[in-house]
């Protein structure tokens, strides 16, 4: 399965690739244009490794080895009072220890952004947006049994869970890098797999025996990209979501932070960091942070 996923992630690099030399192509071809194309694409991959060894290291320390892989890819859009951006994240990654029976996730997402806009002023937009989130690879909860050996039970795969949120709303942008969306009618639908569902116990929020949530509530998102000093760029992306359905004081929250500092043309250090509140997943705080040097590739 582990293999499927990391030959995917490089299978849409190489199609973000060819699509940002077609429109390279486009733009910069025999034909001259007095106008710059519509659309706009960039992004990069990155692909973080670890590996350590010990041998009769008495400081202790355990062997292990360790991956993540990355997309970032944004494709906009913007013609006379049309805009239309779209952003593609995704990330796998994997470490297995000598002593664990089980190589373990350290990473796993996959996410889509697109907002429509129409202009109605200087930096307003009339909008539409959807968010889809899921993950790629089963999930597993760890536990040991009596003779202290390494169990797991299965607890999340592919669209189970998975999230999409679709509303109308208003846009302001004043610039590619600081966006924000404001959505008072979102539907919000949480897909699961009917078969994990729990006894006396609800799954995402999703009844027993059912595959699917439906939610209306009001969504807020906000963009924001900078460079804070000579190549180190910070890439700040939230999402807040109140349900008017049922209990609108819990707010869900879902901020994310990616750092870039580079190194040269083909390294950076990167550092990710996401922190999600959710009460149907979990009564808390979710965390997840991921830091180290990269080869990068820029398209």
């Amino acid at each position: 399965m582990i293999k499927y996923i990391f030959l995917s992630l490089f299978l849409i690099t190489g199609i973000c690739a060819s699509a940002q030399s077609e429109t390279t192509t486009a733009q910069t071809g025999a034909v001259q244009s007095d106008t710059i194309g519509p659309w706009t694409a960039k992004g990069n991959a990155s692909l973080l490794f670890n590996q350590s060894t010990f041998d009769n290291w008495v400081a202790g320390g355990e062997n292990n080895i360790a991956g993540n892989i990355g997309i970032n890819y944004d494709i906009n859009y913007k013609k006379d009072d049309w805009t239309w951006d779209n952003k593609f994240m995704a990330s796998y990654g994997i470490v297995k220890t000598r002593t664990s029976a089980f190589a373990k996730k350290t990473d796993d997402r996959l996410e889509i952004n697109s907002v429509l806009g129409k202009k109605m002023s200087k930096y307003w937009y009339y909008s539409a947006f959807l968010n889809f989130r899921t993950q790629f690879a089963k999930g597993y909860v760890y536990s040991r049994d009596e003779n202290d050996a390494e169990q797991r039970q299965e607890y999340t795969s592919f669209f189970s869970p998975a999230y999409l949120l679709v509303g109308p709303g208003i846009l302001y942008k004043k610039e590619e890098n600081l966006k924000l969306n404001l959505s008072p009618a979102t539907s919000k639908l949480t897909f699961v797999d009917k078969n994990f569902t729990l006894p006396d116990e609800k799954y995402f929020g999703v009844e027993q025996g059912e595959s699917l949530r439906y939610e209306l509530g009001f969504n807020a998102s906000a963009y924001y990209k900078f460079d804070i000093i000579a190549n180190v760029t910070l890439e700040n992306i939230l999402n807040l979501y109140s349900n008017y359905l049922e209990d609108p004081q819990n707010v869900d929250i879902d901020y994310q932070l990616n750092i870039v500092m580079r190194i040269n043309r083909y390294m950076t250090t990167n550092l990710s960091f996401q922190t999600i509140y959710d009460d149907n997943a979990f009564q808390g705080f979710q965390v997840r942070q991921v830091f180290g040097v990269a080869a990068n590739y820029g398209f």
